[in-house]
This record gives C-alpha cells, structure tokens and sequence, in this order.
C-alpha cells in the first residue's frame, strides 16, 4: 500500500495563610500551586535567563526526533528545535531524558522548564500543562513483521498490540479499540525490543516514528500508515508560566518566517525518510496547521 509520511473546604484562618504563601510566592518570582496532584514551581522567563541556562525534557531513544547518539549527544527533530531556542534566549540548553509517562508530570512539577519531546497536544494534557503553539502534525501508525503485516485494526483480532505507557496510542485503542489485547511498556526502546523478539505482533506510536523504523529495520512494514485524527505536536509548560509561554509562541511565530522547521527536517528527518517523503506532510510552521 501507498504509505502516507507524514492529534475543601477550608476555614477562614487557613484561606489567610494561603492567601499570604500566594502573595510570598508571587514577590519571589515563582508561583506556587498543584499540578498533576503535586506541588510545583516554575521559573519564569527572566529567571531562566539569568540563571544561564534552560532545561529541556526530550527523548533519549526515539529516533529521529529524540535520542543519544553514540558519543553520548542529544539528537534529534525536538532536540534541534531545543538548541535554537537556547541559542536564542541566550543561554545553554541542560537536557533531561523523560519517558512518554513522565512528560506531563516533569512540566507540570517543574522538573523541566519546557518539554519538546514529540508531545501530542490533547484536552486531557492540556488540562494539566499550557501547550505553545504546534510545530509538528501526526497520525497513528502500526508495524508489524513482514510474515503478518497488521493493514487493518481488524488484523489485530487475537493478536497482541505493543504500545508504550503514556501515549496516544494507548489513549486511542484503550478508548476505541478495547477488544484489542494491550502489551505495554515504559520506555520505546524495550517496546521495540519486545517487537523484534516476536513478543507482541505488532506495535503502534505515531506514524511518523514508525514509518523510520521500518526503513532502518529490514523484515517490518508499516501497513496501517494513518489511523486515528490528525493531531499536532507542540511544546508544554507548567500551567501559568505565561512568560515562558508567550516567549516560546513568538519564537515559534519568528522562526516560521524563516522556514527553520523545514531546515530542521532537512537537517534531522530527511536523512531517514529519504527525498520521495513530503515534509509538508509533517512539519508546521509558524504555528500555522494547514490541510
């Protein structure tokens, strides 16, 4: 088939006290508050750039768009993106590896400052982070061994479905497909694995990192190549940090005046989906979603 490349109560003596920790905390420079059931802080824009330095959560072993390479480098889509906005804001980029579990949790705690690792945009996480404005687009997508290649949910019958914790994969066939039996891990790099040692009989991410997979991983075919809405990918915050936000958005807005995302994927993607893929399939500039 045609493969496409590229969605209390509380009594008047507490309310005064917290009250008061709010107005302490907004002297500081941080805001305080509860995100994902735990208390966080963020660093606004003007603390980061004094500090020197921004930290970023990314993938470590999602090839092409976040991983470490063999000298022990961040790699990657996001991670190219990540490096112009220190460059930017004039500071260095301090990376944190993140699993797709923990990305809501590492934003909305202030473990990170900023997450750019291929975060699908979704109401249920925008309840918990502020998402900027997008700068991928994406689909679903299935692999599965060249002897039983999965074309059709309904292949799945009896079959067991790799998916990794945390994703909209997992979101979408737990929601719309729960007759199909899950195999879930926590890291992409052992879902693979489970993948290549026969474990499971096929395995669904975003369609954009299997369609690479499979072109670097001889014996497997992306047969369900666009399942699912068409969502878009976008960097998150803690909610509240409109100053980082705001900054991250005018950012986004500038570099699409100079195509930069296209030359990110020139620089990081096109090496491994070759000059036949669309990049306009994928990429977004500007912040602007076209059909």
């Amino acid at each position: 088939m045609k493969k496409r490349p590229f969605i209390l109560k509380l009594t008047a003596l507490a309310a005064a006290a917290l009250l008061a920790l709010g107005a302490l905390a907004g002297c500081g420079g941080k805001t305080e508050g509860t995100s994902a059931g735990a208390a966080a802080s963020f660093r606004t824009l003007d603390e980061i750039k004094q500090s020197g330095k921004i930290i970023i959560g990314v993938f470590s072993d999602k090839a092409p768009f976040g991983y470490v390479d063999e000298n022990g480098e961040y790699q990657g889509y996001d991670v190219y993106f990540a490096q112009r906005i220190a460059k930017d804001l004039g500071v260095e980029a301090e990376f944190v590896s993140t699993d797709p579990a923990s990305r809501v949790e590492y934003a909305a705690t202030g473990k990170v400052d900023l997450i750019l690792a291929n975060f699908t945009v979704t109401e249920e996480r925008a309840k918990q982070v502020d998402f900027a404005l997008p700068y991928m687009k994406v689909m679903l997508g299935v692999v599965s061994p060249d002897s039983a290649v999965v074309t059709s949910v309904e292949d799945l019958a009896g079959k067991t479905l790799i998916v990794v914790k945390g994703t909209t994969a997992e979101t979408y066939f737990e929601k719309n497909h729960p007759d199909v039996t899950l195999q879930k891990y926590d890291e992409y790099a052992d879902a693979y694995n489970a993948l290549l040692d026969g474990r499971g009989d096929a395995f669904s991410t975003d369609n954009t990192e299997v369609l690479a997979w499979a072109l670097s991983n001889p014996g497997f075919t992306v047969g369900i190549d666009a399942l699912g809405n068409a969502d878009t990918i976008a960097p998150a915050v803690q909610k509240g940090n409109t100053t980082l936000l705001e900054w991250i958005n005018a950012e986004i807005e500038a570099l699409g005046a100079e195509n930069f995302f296209h030359a990110d994927y020139a620089e990081t993607l096109a090496p491994v989906y070759g000059e036949a893929a669309d990049p306009d399939a994928l990429v977004v500039e500007g912040g602007v979603v076209e059909n």
